[in-house]
């Protein structure tokens, strides 16, 4: 069971903010300190905490900054369940009509959360819509290889399907197709609820407005955080036969990419470092390739 901690009781909220975490003690007081400069009305705002299993400062930095927030706050915390769980937590107890997605090492900027509700409540054929990776400076060389393959991949105009993490939901289209999948222990959770949404006819939109995202800092943990990807990814296919291309996630395909993301980067940063985008291409790959080959050793979707 979960435990909600605390609650502050205001007017009904026009949008939620729901925060899933998980061991973010270095960056989560960054992402509040985003939310409570958000230019939106407070008075139309809640805040949904999901602590997914911190065992960390996440829960108690979370805490610290309730006497600051002048909007209603709800705080859940329980043993490590997974994303889609954890976001389905959010979704049971939001009283908004829309809810934008942060994750805890994110930063929003002041009008974030007004444009994008703006932006839904004048589309109402919309059920997600995805934000886009501004760059943010960081030192670490793998940290900053990683934010300008997000930056370059919309230069190119990608047309994936928008992840969690910045987007806004329409609660009442999340609702209609039974929330997030809960069998999703990798990632994977965000590609597979704007699937289904499409799938039934709701219109996806992606890179509305720009937000800033801290990248892994060493390439330790970027490995395991791109293992995990792969290891979601291999659920997906199996449950979604068509939405991963298995060349497309080629080693030879990754190389290309990583070059042409290089060429469009130094375009716009004039930075000579963003020509190792290739062999950090290949470095995300193989470490997604672990993840995926692990799963299929799991039988982790296998059962769909």
């Amino acid at each position: 069971m979960s435990k909600l901690e605390i609650i502050h009781s205001l007017e009904r909220p026009k949008v939620t903010i729901g925060v899933c975490v998980r061991n973010c003690e270095n960056t989560i007081d960054n992402a509040i300190e985003s939310i409570l400069h958000q230019d939106f009305p407070h008075k139309l705002m809640e805040v949904i905490f999901i602590d997914d299993g911190s065992t960390d400062n996440t829960l108690s930095l979370i805490k610290s900054y309730l006497s600051k927030m002048d909007f209603n706050v709800k705080i859940f915390h329980h043993k490590w369940r997974g994303l889609g769980s954890s976001r389905n937590e959010v979704i049971k107890h939001a009283s908004g009509e829309f809810i934008v997605w942060v994750d805890g090492d994110m930063i929003l900027p002041p009008n974030y959360v007004t444009d994008m509700v703006r932006f839904m409540e004048e589309n109402p054929n919309v059920a997600i819509a995805g934000g886009t990776y501004g760059m943010l400076g960081q030192k670490s060389l793998v940290a900053f290889l990683d934010n300008v393959e997000y930056v370059a991949y919309r230069l190119k105009s990608g047309s994936n399907l928008p992840g969690t993490g910045g987007a806004i939901f329409r609660v009442k289209a999340i609702k209609d197709i039974g929330g997030f999948d809960e069998k999703i222990k990798g990632s994977g959770e965000d590609i597979d609820i704007a699937f289904r949404a499409k799938s039934v006819g709701w219109s996806i939109v992606r890179d509305r407005a720009t937000f800033y995202a801290y990248s892994k800092k060493t390439w330790k943990k970027s490995w395991q955080h791109f293992v995990w990807h792969g290891y979601g990814a291999h659920y997906l296919k199996h449950k979604h036969c068509h939405i991963i291309s298995i060349p497309r996630m080629s080693p030879f395909f990754s190389l290309i990419a990583g070059i042409i993301y290089g060429i469009l980067a130094y375009k716009v940063l004039k930075r000579k470092a963003v020509f190792l985008l290739p062999i950090y291409m290949l470095f995300k790959n193989f470490a997604w390739w672990h993840g995926y080959i692990k799963a299929h050793m799991d039988a982790y979707g296998h059962s769909i």
